[in-house]
């Protein structure tokens, strides 16, 4: 495709002062991701070529002022561009101010032999742009995109610890929220001062009708303190999008220029280091009347432009998607049609954190095998970030499809997962927290640690089995494929915080019940033989560095769920050109049987337990019996083995 003439121009003038080779790999970074860029502007923009302009100038701004350093990684990158895909990478989330020993993006710096430990690649810091004074959403509500919370430290504080992780082999991850800003962000001040083209940059109702047409098929994201999704703004005059809170104003991506401005702070973030921009909230950002307002088809079009002002400007820089929706609706998030591979890099594997925990309640897999292997293949080039807890709280999507092929109702699944994460069901191990309950719809979510979830909670109430339980958790996330995120303070162990209310500002949140602190204490007990901390932390350290010399676990390695196992029993095949691999996972207190030459018809003619490093043999009746909560990584024994 050719570029026009006026872009070709603007570019000249934009990298005018750099040297030929540099202008060199611009214009061929600009031919190879035109086409990309041209595509997703005219799926939504009218005079797409207008916009595109706009956008291909911001990408040879952000081009032109791209540290040495930066320029160094972008091109390792190019030559290997399956770098997230890799076994090998780890990840791990916190809050910085609760991880970090003095509350500080420097003092993250201090705790990375506890990271290198675990084999971390990837560090998620919660998000630490500057949010509004104030309750904010835990930092979601973004005040500014070019500063850093004050009490974090400065934006020098983070581009010298991505400089730092870099060094030590850990890529940088940050939130950049894109559904909406604060109220008090400078676009939403100038609205607010009667500015009409900053107004134009929100959902700006002079009355009720139309937010009243819409609120008809818009589901409630907080329905406990922040009902409905609009609010009236006396300095507006006028009514104001707001589907999470009052002071989170929705951006108006039907706007043109809310595009440029975000691909603007997209290359302001890379070229401070950040190496993966996870986009917040992104499943809302176009609204339809008629319609729940998420998984629009406009959402991926809008991405993949903004991919491609990336690509252009900073390719080392990867977009993982923040999609927490149905089953149905994850994969594109990572590309199908006509956006495969050209969309976001990375996207959440919701439905598997639900499923392992749904297995571990029921203590069978009919529904996770039912619902897991109907979910389509991932493009080669698409990611999975694979979890068992997150800062989130859960949310039980069970779809009711699924639910349906298994014999049950998704209502009736929904509200027993409820019940037993918060240790209301007869027999339940679990310490949970109920968050968000809606009377009207039944609708319960959970609050909780992974122990505390699992049974290690404060009550303790099944401590002979939940090291099991989150081991084998752990091992289904990590033996799925994609990049294995361990939430902070789940290697360790650590149950919920007994004092979360006491904080100004999340006394009205429990999911800060599931966000302690780690102290040089937590740290402590992790080396001390026999702690739960350091069974668990012992136990992910293993996982973890078995995982990197398994080629079967790169990411694009295609992944089969076998449907007709034990119900007590998941097995899920990947293959890869160097072979086999057949995750075994028993998710019961008793011992389940598969049978050995079920493991030789899949490829695996002298099969091998890589967790335990021992050979599988079996009795006269050929049947291999995995033990209570056994996770097993089969694959062919190495040679003299």
């Amino acid at each position: 495709m050719r570029i026009p003439e006026a872009v070709e121009r603007a570019v000249a003038d934009e990298v005018a002062g750099l040297g030929k080779r540099r202008r060199e790999t611009f214009a061929l970074r600009l031919e190879r991701w035109w086409p990309d860029l041209l595509a997703g502007v005219a799926a939504v923009h009218d005079d797409p070529e207008a916009v595109a302009l706009r956008l291909v100038t911001v990408a040879a701004r952000g081009y032109a002022d791209r540290p040495r350093d930066l320029q160094r990684l972008d091109e390792r990158r190019l030559l290997r561009p399956d770098w997230v895909q890799q076994p090998g990478m780890v990840g791990y989330a916190c809050y910085a101010e609760r991880f970090s020993p003095d509350g500080t993006l420097a003092g993250v710096a201090e705790r990375l032999d506890h990271l290198r430990d675990l084999g971390v690649t990837y560090l998620h810091l919660m998000p630490l742009l500057r949010p509004r004074e104030g309750d904010n959403d835990g930092g979601y509500a973004v005040a500014d995109y070019r500063s850093v919370r004050p009490d974090l430290g400065t934006v020098d504080d983070l581009r010298d610890l991505a400089t730092t992780l870099r060094e030590h082999g850990i890529s940088l991850v940050v939130d950049l929220v894109l559904n909406h800003v604060a109220r008090e962000h400078a676009w939403a001040a100038a609205a607010r001062a009667g500015d009409a083209a900053y107004r134009d940059y929100f959902h700006v109702f002079a009355d009720r009708t139309l937010p009243d047409a819409f609120e008809r098929t818009l589901p409630e994201v907080f329905p406990d303190f922040a009902p409905g999704s609009f609010t009236h703004d006396d300095e507006l005059d006028g009514w104001v999008w707001t589907t999470f809170n009052s002071w989170q104003w929705d951006l108006n991506w039907a706007n043109p220029s809310v595009l440029v401005e975000m691909a603007d702070v997209v290359c302001f973030l890379a070229n401070l280091g950040v190496e993966v921009l996870r986009l917040d909230a992104i499943a809302f950002l176009w609204k339809r009347l008629g319609t729940d307002c998420q998984n629009q088809p406009e959402v991926h079009a809008l991405t993949q432009a903004l991919r491609a002002v990336a690509r252009i400007a900073a390719p080392a820089v990867q977009f993982k998607a923040e999609a927490i929706v149905g089953p149905r609706d994850l994969v594109p998030y990572l590309g199908t049609g006509a956006h495969t591979g050209r969309v976001s890099d990375l996207a959440y594997h919701n439905s598997l954190m639900v499923q392992v925990w749904s297995m571990l309640a029921t203590g069978e897999t009919r529904l996770a095998r039912h619902a897991l292997a109907a979910l389509p293949p991932t493009p080669p080039a698409g990611t999975w970030i694979t979890y068992l807890r997150c800062h989130d709280d859960i949310g039980w999507a069970i779809d009711d499809a699924d639910a349906a092929a298994v014999g049950v109702t998704g209502p009736g699944h929904r509200h027993f997962l409820a019940e037993w994460y918060a240790g209301l069901h007869p027999g339940s191990w679990a310490e949970g927290l109920v968050f968000q309950h809606n009377p009207e719809t039944g609708d319960r979510r959970t609050s909780g640690t992974a122990a505390s979830l699992a049974g290690l909670g404060a009550s303790r109430r099944d401590p002979e089995h939940a090291v099991a339980r989150l081991l084998l958790a752990h091992a289904i996330v990590a033996g799925w494929g994609g990049v294995p995120v361990v939430w902070s303070g789940d290697e360790l162990a650590l149950p919920n915080d007994p004092d979360w209310a006491a904080e100004a500002g999340h006394e009205d949140d429990n999911r800060w019940t599931h966000r302690p602190r780690v102290t040089a204490t937590d740290l402590a007990a992790a080396h001390d033989p026999g702690t739960d901390a350091e069974r668990v932390r012992s136990g992910l350290v293993h996982l973890m560095g078995v995982r990197a010399g398994l080629p079967q676990l790169h990411a694009a390695a295609a992944t089969t769920v076998l449907t007709d196992t034990d119900d007590g029993v998941l097995a899920v095949v990947r293959r890869d050109p160097s072979g086999s691999f057949v995750g075994l996972y028993n998710v019961t207190g008793r011992s389940c049987p598969f049978p050995l030459a079920r493991l030789h018809e899949l490829g695996l003619a002298r099969p091998w337990e890589a967790l335990g490093g021992h050979r599988l043999v079996t009795g006269p009746d050929g049947v291999l019996l995995l033990p209570p909560y056994a996770a097993w990584w089969v694959v062919d024994a190495p040679p003299g083995a």
